[in-house]
């Protein structure tokens, strides 16, 4: 009886784990447990799914297949999402306390790709990018097990659960159509005959809605304009100019802050949304969906302002000219 405890606590002494095993067998062991240390501490696996949906959006125009018919468009919309989605991952990687703000980010593209590439890379790049930027979104870093003022997380508590939703969500909003008739009244002002022309290098909106197309009084009767709200908005290199009468005035500013209830009333308005895709919006061609993200910004804007309404609005720099 005794030689048969020894012989067993001999045995679970020299028993080894499978993972101990085969630890002992691949080479490499410093390397590979201080990348497993360091993968713990962020969203890899999401920063690598969104690299491989890059990688796979770039590689579908560069590919000799004779399904494609031009590069096109398409094909250098493709690049450029691809070479933004391999930036995402990255991010993740290495700056992922920024996960938030570049999933997000990353997952409008990965939808955009469907429609503004090959079908998003045969939908496997469009797949990709969903996956990891919900996963880069719902990563939650571990609570220290020690500290027991803090709550263990469990799965499926916090980002987790909205991560999930978010692709969703975002392909709800996208099947449906902008409101029409639902945007505030302008009151009794009555917009310029012609509208004044504005520029700026730097459109950075903050609660940005598309409230939906109105009519907006004017001396040659109404017209038909797109309503932007907003709580408050930052344009930078402003310059207006319109045509009152015979003389043409010309207002400037380096910068120009609106806040508080901000409404753009506009019959056109065209710039490059982040900075990468430009586009042009009418009345009759608002784009979906109609909640667009805080944090979107568009350089290079030319708008046709019917009218604007604001709380308060602070300029520096500010010009005028007459000719």
């Amino acid at each position: 009886m005794l030689l048969t405890r020894v012989l067993r606590a001999r045995a679970l002494r020299t028993r080894r784990p499978a993972r101990g095993w085969l630890e002992e067998r691949l080479p490499y062991p410093d390397k590979r447990r201080r990348l497993r240390a360091w993968r713990r501490t962020r969203p890899f696996w999401g920063g690598l799914l969104l690299i491989l949906g890059g990688i796979e959006l770039l590689l579908v125009p560069l590919s000799p297949l004779t399904v494609l018919v031009s590069l096109g468009l398409g094909g250098l919309a493709a690049i450029g999402i691809g070479l933004a989605l391999i930036a995402a991952g990255l991010f993740l990687w290495f700056l992922p306390h920024t996960r938030h703000y570049v999933s997000i980010h990353a997952l409008l593209l990965s939808v955009l790709s469907f429609a503004a590439t090959n079908l998003g890379g045969f939908v496997v790049g469009t797949v990709l990018g969903i996956a990891g930027s919900a996963m880069g979104f719902g990563w939650t870093p571990v609570q220290d097990e020690q500290r027991e003022d803090v709550p263990p997380l469990r799965d499926g508590q916090g980002p987790r659960t909205l991560a999930a939703a978010l692709p969703v969500v975002l392909l709800a909003a996208l099947g449906q159509s902008p409101a029409v008739g639902k945007a505030p009244e302008p009151g009794s002002v009555v917009a310029p005959r012609t509208p004044p022309t504005v520029t700026t290098t730097l459109f950075a909106p903050h609660g940005f809605l598309i409230a939906g197309v109105r009519e907006v009084p004017t001396a040659d009767g109404p017209v038909k304009a797109m309503v932007l709200k907003m709580r408050s908005a930052s344009l930078t290199d402003y310059r207006l100019k319109t045509r009152d009468g015979r003389d043409e005035l010309a207002l400037g500013a380096d910068t120009l802050d609106l806040s508080g209830n901000v409404t753009l009333y506009l019959t056109k308005f065209s710039g490059c949304l982040e900075g990468i895709l430009c586009l042009t919006f009418t009345p009759d061609g608002l784009p979906v969906p109609p909640v667009v993200p805080p944090f979107v910004f568009m350089t290079d804007v030319s708008a046709e302002q019917a009218l604007v309404t604001s709380d308060s609005i602070v300029t520096d720099g500010l010009t005028l000219e007459a000719s």
